[in-house]
Protein backbone atom coordinates (compact mmCIF):
# COMPACT_ATOMS: atom_id res chain seq x y z
CA UNK A 1 0.00 0.00 0.00
CA UNK A 2 1.57 3.39 -0.60
CA UNK A 3 2.62 5.21 2.50
CA UNK A 4 0.89 8.35 1.53
CA UNK A 5 -2.47 7.26 -0.56
CA UNK A 6 -4.10 10.31 -1.91
CA UNK A 7 -7.78 8.97 -1.05
CA UNK A 8 -8.74 7.49 2.05
CA UNK A 9 -11.75 5.69 2.69
CA UNK A 10 -13.23 4.83 5.72
CA UNK A 11 -15.81 1.99 6.44
CA UNK A 12 -17.50 1.49 9.72
CA UNK A 13 -19.03 -1.64 10.14
CA UNK A 14 -21.35 -3.14 12.46
CA UNK A 15 -22.78 -6.86 11.82
CA UNK A 16 -22.60 -6.33 8.24
CA UNK A 17 -21.61 -9.81 7.32
CA UNK A 18 -24.48 -10.24 4.71
CA UNK A 19 -23.46 -7.36 2.40
CA UNK A 20 -20.39 -6.24 3.42
CA UNK A 21 -17.78 -9.20 0.78
CA UNK A 22 -20.11 -7.01 -2.12
CA UNK A 23 -19.41 -3.61 -0.97
CA UNK A 24 -15.06 -4.55 -0.44
CA UNK A 25 -15.35 -6.23 -4.36
CA UNK A 26 -16.50 -3.06 -5.38
CA UNK A 27 -14.24 -1.00 -3.67
CA UNK A 28 -11.20 -2.46 -4.40
CA UNK A 29 -12.36 -2.91 -8.04
CA UNK A 30 -12.17 1.12 -8.46
CA UNK A 31 -10.75 2.00 -11.62
CA UNK A 32 -8.82 4.94 -9.25
CA UNK A 33 -6.27 2.65 -6.98
CA UNK A 34 -4.40 5.31 -4.83
CA UNK A 35 -6.78 4.78 -2.15
CA UNK A 36 -6.22 3.33 1.21
CA UNK A 37 -9.29 1.82 3.02
CA UNK A 38 -9.81 2.20 6.49
CA UNK A 39 -12.48 -0.83 8.00
CA UNK A 40 -13.20 0.48 11.90
CA UNK A 41 -15.60 -2.72 13.23
CA UNK A 42 -17.92 -2.08 16.08
CA UNK A 43 -17.24 -5.03 18.38
CA UNK A 44 -19.61 -7.10 15.65
CA UNK A 45 -20.78 -9.98 17.03
CA UNK A 46 -21.42 -12.03 13.62
CA UNK A 47 -19.46 -12.89 10.48
CA UNK A 48 -17.67 -9.11 10.01
CA UNK A 49 -14.73 -10.13 11.52
CA UNK A 50 -13.55 -12.94 9.59
CA UNK A 51 -14.62 -11.21 6.64
CA UNK A 52 -12.25 -8.46 7.18
CA UNK A 53 -9.16 -10.32 8.21
CA UNK A 54 -9.78 -12.40 4.74
CA UNK A 55 -9.81 -9.36 2.52
CA UNK A 56 -6.96 -7.39 4.47
CA UNK A 57 -4.64 -10.21 3.84
CA UNK A 58 -4.92 -10.35 0.12
CA UNK A 59 -5.39 -6.61 -0.28
CA UNK A 60 -2.30 -4.52 1.61
CA UNK A 61 -4.69 -0.99 0.83
CA UNK A 62 -7.35 -2.65 3.70
CA UNK A 63 -6.08 -1.33 7.22
CA UNK A 64 -8.77 -3.14 9.66
CA UNK A 65 -9.40 -2.09 13.12
CA UNK A 66 -11.67 -3.83 15.82
CA UNK A 67 -13.07 -2.00 18.56
CA UNK A 68 -13.44 -3.68 21.78
CA UNK A 69 -17.26 -2.30 22.44
CA UNK A 70 -20.01 -0.87 20.27
CA UNK A 71 -19.57 2.87 20.56
CA UNK A 72 -22.75 3.61 18.38
CA UNK A 73 -22.54 4.68 14.32
CA UNK A 74 -21.76 8.05 15.13
CA UNK A 75 -18.46 8.10 17.00
CA UNK A 76 -17.06 5.22 14.60
CA UNK A 77 -18.02 7.10 11.52
CA UNK A 78 -15.76 10.08 13.24
CA UNK A 79 -13.24 7.69 14.54
CA UNK A 80 -12.89 6.31 11.15
CA UNK A 81 -11.97 9.38 9.83
CA UNK A 82 -9.38 10.64 11.81
CA UNK A 83 -7.56 7.38 11.20
CA UNK A 84 -7.23 8.12 7.47
CA UNK A 85 -4.83 10.12 6.36
CA UNK A 86 -5.38 11.02 2.93
CA UNK A 87 -5.71 14.13 1.11
CA UNK A 88 -9.03 13.29 0.40
CA UNK A 89 -11.84 11.35 2.30
CA UNK A 90 -14.97 8.83 1.31
CA UNK A 91 -17.41 7.62 4.21
CA UNK A 92 -18.15 4.65 2.61
CA UNK A 93 -21.50 2.22 3.39
CA UNK A 94 -20.62 -1.73 4.01
CA UNK A 95 -24.01 -2.61 2.34
CA UNK A 96 -23.89 -0.24 -0.90
CA UNK A 97 -22.80 -0.45 -4.05
CA UNK A 98 -19.88 1.51 -6.37
CA UNK A 99 -19.46 1.55 -9.76
CA UNK A 100 -16.05 0.97 -10.94
CA UNK A 101 -15.79 4.41 -12.41
CA UNK A 102 -17.09 6.23 -8.76
CA UNK A 103 -13.64 7.13 -7.28
CA UNK A 104 -12.06 8.08 -10.39
CA UNK A 105 -14.70 10.19 -11.82
CA UNK A 106 -14.77 12.39 -8.11
CA UNK A 107 -11.02 12.99 -8.16
CA UNK A 108 -10.80 14.26 -11.63
CA UNK A 109 -13.87 16.69 -10.67
CA UNK A 110 -12.11 18.01 -7.57
CA UNK A 111 -8.60 18.14 -9.12
CA UNK A 112 -10.65 20.17 -12.30
CA UNK A 113 -12.33 22.50 -9.35
CA UNK A 114 -10.07 23.67 -6.76
CA UNK A 115 -13.26 25.26 -5.68
CA UNK A 116 -15.05 22.56 -5.01
CA UNK A 117 -15.26 20.88 -1.72
CA UNK A 118 -17.15 17.70 -2.29
CA UNK A 119 -17.70 15.68 -5.64
CA UNK A 120 -20.47 12.98 -5.76
CA UNK A 121 -22.32 10.95 -8.94
CA UNK A 122 -25.84 10.53 -9.54
CA UNK A 123 -27.19 7.80 -7.38
CA UNK A 124 -30.04 4.69 -7.04
CA UNK A 125 -32.00 2.81 -4.82
CA UNK A 126 -31.03 -1.01 -5.26
CA UNK A 127 -32.95 -3.93 -3.57
CA UNK A 128 -31.04 -6.66 -1.64
CA UNK A 129 -29.84 -7.99 -4.26
CA UNK A 130 -28.24 -5.28 -5.81
CA UNK A 131 -31.25 -4.74 -8.58
CA UNK A 132 -32.26 -0.76 -9.76
CA UNK A 133 -35.26 0.06 -8.05
CA UNK A 134 -35.52 4.05 -8.18
CA UNK A 135 -33.17 6.56 -9.23
CA UNK A 136 -32.64 9.87 -7.08
CA UNK A 137 -33.53 13.05 -8.97
CA UNK A 138 -30.54 15.52 -7.67
CA UNK A 139 -32.41 18.82 -7.48
CA UNK A 140 -30.33 21.12 -4.95
CA UNK A 141 -28.17 23.61 -6.43
CA UNK A 142 -25.10 22.90 -3.90
CA UNK A 143 -23.18 24.13 -7.08
CA UNK A 144 -23.79 27.62 -6.72
CA UNK A 145 -21.06 29.39 -5.72
CA UNK A 146 -23.83 31.48 -2.72
CA UNK A 147 -23.27 29.91 0.35
CA UNK A 148 -26.92 31.45 1.40
CA UNK A 149 -28.59 29.84 -1.99
CA UNK A 150 -26.67 26.44 -1.72
CA UNK A 151 -28.23 26.26 2.13
CA UNK A 152 -31.29 27.05 1.24
CA UNK A 153 -31.68 24.42 -1.46
CA UNK A 154 -30.21 22.22 0.91
CA UNK A 155 -33.13 22.91 3.75
CA UNK A 156 -36.19 22.87 0.92
CA UNK A 157 -35.20 20.92 -2.48
CA UNK A 158 -34.76 17.20 -2.46
CA UNK A 159 -30.87 15.48 -3.26
CA UNK A 160 -28.96 12.43 -2.62
CA UNK A 161 -26.48 11.43 -0.50
CA UNK A 162 -23.61 13.82 -0.33
CA UNK A 163 -22.45 12.36 3.14
CA UNK A 164 -20.94 9.63 0.50
CA UNK A 165 -19.24 11.80 -1.55
CA UNK A 166 -15.43 12.72 -2.17
CA UNK A 167 -14.47 15.68 -0.28
CA UNK A 168 -11.38 17.62 0.62
CA UNK A 169 -9.97 16.28 4.09
CA UNK A 170 -8.51 19.81 5.19
CA UNK A 171 -11.85 21.32 4.75
CA UNK A 172 -13.78 18.14 7.19
CA UNK A 173 -11.10 18.94 9.51
CA UNK A 174 -12.77 22.10 10.14
CA UNK A 175 -16.58 20.90 10.53
CA UNK A 176 -18.16 19.77 13.00
CA UNK A 177 -18.01 15.76 14.45
CA UNK A 178 -21.13 13.87 13.54
CA UNK A 179 -23.52 14.80 16.21
CA UNK A 180 -26.37 11.34 16.88
CA UNK A 181 -29.35 13.70 17.33
CA UNK A 182 -32.10 13.44 15.01
CA UNK A 183 -31.30 13.79 11.52
CA UNK A 184 -27.85 14.65 12.71
CA UNK A 185 -26.47 13.87 9.27
CA UNK A 186 -28.34 16.47 7.58
CA UNK A 187 -26.98 19.03 9.62
CA UNK A 188 -23.36 17.50 9.29
CA UNK A 189 -23.50 17.63 5.56
CA UNK A 190 -25.78 21.49 6.00
CA UNK A 191 -22.30 22.95 8.04
CA UNK A 192 -19.88 21.14 5.04
CA UNK A 193 -22.39 23.27 2.04
CA UNK A 194 -21.64 26.25 4.05
CA UNK A 195 -17.79 25.99 3.20
CA UNK A 196 -17.99 25.75 -0.60
CA UNK A 197 -19.78 24.53 -3.87
CA UNK A 198 -20.17 20.46 -4.38
CA UNK A 199 -20.01 18.46 -7.92
CA UNK A 200 -22.30 16.29 -9.42
CA UNK A 201 -20.85 14.16 -11.89
CA UNK A 202 -23.85 13.01 -14.10
CA UNK A 203 -23.52 9.86 -14.10
CA UNK A 204 -25.01 6.93 -12.37
CA UNK A 205 -22.77 5.57 -10.09
CA UNK A 206 -23.62 4.81 -6.56
CA UNK A 207 -26.11 2.60 -5.66
CA UNK A 208 -27.87 3.43 -2.29
CA UNK A 209 -28.59 -0.46 -0.95
CA UNK A 210 -32.43 -0.80 0.61
CA UNK A 211 -32.96 -3.77 2.73
CA UNK A 212 -34.57 -4.37 6.21
CA UNK A 213 -31.13 -4.63 8.29
CA UNK A 214 -30.29 -1.03 7.16
CA UNK A 215 -30.39 1.41 10.28
CA UNK A 216 -33.52 3.45 9.47
CA UNK A 217 -35.14 0.43 8.72
CA UNK A 218 -34.25 -1.35 11.86
CA UNK A 219 -34.56 1.42 13.83
CA UNK A 220 -38.27 3.22 12.96
CA UNK A 221 -38.29 5.55 16.01
CA UNK A 222 -36.43 8.83 16.78
CA UNK A 223 -34.95 7.19 19.84
CA UNK A 224 -34.07 4.13 18.37
CA UNK A 225 -31.93 5.53 15.49
CA UNK A 226 -30.25 7.77 17.93
CA UNK A 227 -29.61 5.00 20.35
CA UNK A 228 -28.14 3.30 17.54
CA UNK A 229 -25.96 6.16 16.48
CA UNK A 230 -24.98 6.54 20.08
CA UNK A 231 -26.11 4.16 23.07
CA UNK A 232 -25.25 7.07 25.42
CA UNK A 233 -28.69 8.34 24.20
CA UNK A 234 -30.28 5.42 25.60
CA UNK A 235 -30.96 7.34 29.12
CA UNK A 236 -33.54 10.12 30.27
CA UNK A 237 -31.58 12.60 29.81
CA UNK A 238 -32.55 12.76 25.80
CA UNK A 239 -35.90 12.55 24.99
CA UNK A 240 -37.49 13.08 21.89
CA UNK A 241 -37.95 16.93 22.44
CA UNK A 242 -34.24 17.09 23.13
CA UNK A 243 -32.94 15.11 20.22
CA UNK A 244 -35.90 17.43 17.63
CA UNK A 245 -34.56 20.45 19.45
CA UNK A 246 -30.47 19.74 18.68
CA UNK A 247 -31.57 19.01 15.25
CA UNK A 248 -32.77 22.63 14.77
CA UNK A 249 -29.67 23.98 16.47
CA UNK A 250 -27.49 21.93 14.99
CA UNK A 251 -28.62 24.00 11.78
CA UNK A 252 -27.96 27.30 13.97
CA UNK A 253 -24.80 26.11 14.79
CA UNK A 254 -23.27 25.05 11.23
CA UNK A 255 -24.41 28.70 10.34
CA UNK A 256 -22.54 30.01 13.29
CA UNK A 257 -19.38 28.14 12.69
CA UNK A 258 -18.73 28.82 8.89
CA UNK A 259 -16.39 30.86 7.16
CA UNK A 260 -19.35 32.87 5.67
CA UNK A 261 -19.41 37.16 5.27
CA UNK A 262 -21.80 38.48 7.69
CA UNK A 263 -24.80 39.19 5.22
CA UNK A 264 -24.53 36.02 4.08
CA UNK A 265 -24.68 34.69 7.85
CA UNK A 266 -28.04 36.59 8.27
CA UNK A 267 -29.18 35.18 5.03
CA UNK A 268 -28.68 31.84 5.81
CA UNK A 269 -30.41 32.54 9.45
CA UNK A 270 -33.20 33.91 7.64
CA UNK A 271 -33.43 30.66 5.47
CA UNK A 272 -32.95 28.46 8.30
CA UNK A 273 -36.38 30.49 9.99
CA UNK A 274 -38.53 30.22 7.03
CA UNK A 275 -37.64 26.46 7.12
CA UNK A 276 -38.09 26.25 10.54
CA UNK A 277 -41.91 28.12 10.48
CA UNK A 278 -43.01 25.69 7.81
CA UNK A 279 -42.19 22.82 9.54
CA UNK A 280 -44.23 23.52 12.48
CA UNK A 281 -47.27 25.41 10.68
CA UNK A 282 -50.09 22.68 11.25
CA UNK A 283 -50.50 21.14 8.33
CA UNK A 284 -47.44 21.21 7.26
CA UNK A 285 -46.40 19.55 4.44
CA UNK A 286 -43.78 16.37 4.27
CA UNK A 287 -40.44 16.83 5.39
CA UNK A 288 -37.91 17.02 2.68
CA UNK A 289 -35.78 14.74 4.36
CA UNK A 290 -38.17 12.03 4.64
CA UNK A 291 -39.23 12.31 0.70
CA UNK A 292 -39.20 8.91 -1.33
CA UNK A 293 -36.77 8.84 -4.20
CA UNK A 294 -37.89 10.34 -7.36
CA UNK A 295 -37.71 8.18 -10.91
CA UNK A 296 -36.56 8.82 -14.18
CA UNK A 297 -38.37 7.04 -16.70
CA UNK A 298 -36.67 5.60 -19.17
CA UNK A 299 -33.80 4.67 -17.46
CA UNK A 300 -31.48 1.55 -18.26
CA UNK A 301 -28.57 0.69 -16.14
CA UNK A 302 -27.21 -2.51 -15.27
CA UNK A 303 -25.63 -2.46 -12.09
CA UNK A 304 -24.21 -5.79 -12.74
CA UNK A 305 -22.49 -4.88 -15.55
CA UNK A 306 -20.98 -1.31 -13.75
CA UNK A 307 -19.74 -2.80 -10.17
CA UNK A 308 -16.72 -4.69 -9.59
CA UNK A 309 -17.43 -8.04 -8.58
CA UNK A 310 -20.91 -8.36 -9.84
CA UNK A 311 -20.10 -10.02 -13.41
CA UNK A 312 -21.79 -12.28 -14.58
CA UNK A 313 -24.65 -11.90 -12.50
CA UNK A 314 -28.76 -11.75 -13.97
CA UNK A 315 -29.80 -8.16 -14.21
Amino acid sequence: MNAHPRLSIGLPVYNGEEYLAEALDALLGQTYEDFELVVSDNASTDGTEDICRTYAAQDSRIRYLRLPRNIGAAPNHNRVFTECRGELFKWASHDDLYARDLLRRCVEALDARPDVILAHSGQAVVDGEGQLQVPYEYGLATDSPHAPERFRSFLFEPGGDDFYGVMRADMLRRVQPHDSYHHADRTFVAEIVLHGPFHQVPELLYFRRDHPGRAERANPSKRSRCVNLDPRRAGRLHPTPRLLAEYVGGFASAIRRAPLSAADRRACYRHLAVWLASRVRPGAGERVEDRAPVGTAGLTVSVDDLVAGREGRRT
